[in-house]
């Protein structure tokens, strides 16, 4: 495809992006915490522990998330901010999700607030969507479309149109079903 037909894929896209972030700004969508993951790390000679720390606030639009000024992340890890709770040695999983919580905990989130952190930023450049075809991101450029895979394991011939898919999502979030 023509580089013009790629470009106007991508300008599409960015229309799409700045369109639902008005729906969903205006709708007072549900959105969560963004965060960072700052590791176990010695300062002055103490010891601080693992750490979550707010960097701002999204909407989840199935395996993107939409920040205010119209970033595009792909997902990456999720926690529940809850009481971490006490050791128990059940299982490494569950060791490790404890440890998350706890670092919300630090990162001084409400209880109960959903953090989404270790996500990967999305370009939305012709040559990086183009790149993003070979591999697993989300979002990806393949004969002047932007397509997304939602799920890891959809291959590029199942992929959805991305300005569609970010619409449905948009309008589910902004106008949730009766009952959701």
């Amino acid at each position: 495809m023509t580089d013009t037909g790629d470009e106007e894929a991508v300008h599409a896209l960015r229309a799409a992006v700045a369109e639902a972030v008005g729906l969903l700004g205006e709708a007072g969508a549900r959105d969560e915490a963004l965060a960072h993951y700052e590791d176990r790390q010695r300062k002055l000679l103490i010891m601080r522990e693992p750490v979550l720390r707010p960097a701002g606030r999204v909407w989840r639009l199935g395996v993107l998330l939409l920040d205010r000024a119209g970033g595009l992340h792909a997902t990456g890890s999720i926690v529940r901010a809850t009481e971490p709770g006490r050791t128990q040695y059940v299982s490494v999983s569950a060791e490790t999700r404890r440890a998350y919580r706890a670092a919300a905990e630090r990162g001084h989130f409400r209880d109960g607030e959903t953090v989404n952190f270790d996500t990967e930023p999305v370009v939305l450049e012709v040559d990086a969507l183009r790149e993003a075809a070979g591999a697993r991101g989300p979002l990806f450029l393949h004969d002047g479309r932007v397509l997304v895979r939602w799920s890891s394991s959809v291959s590029d011939a199942d992929a959805r149109d991305a300005v569609a898919y970010l619409r449905e999502r948009a309008d589910l979030l902004a106008n949730p079903p009766q009952g959701a």
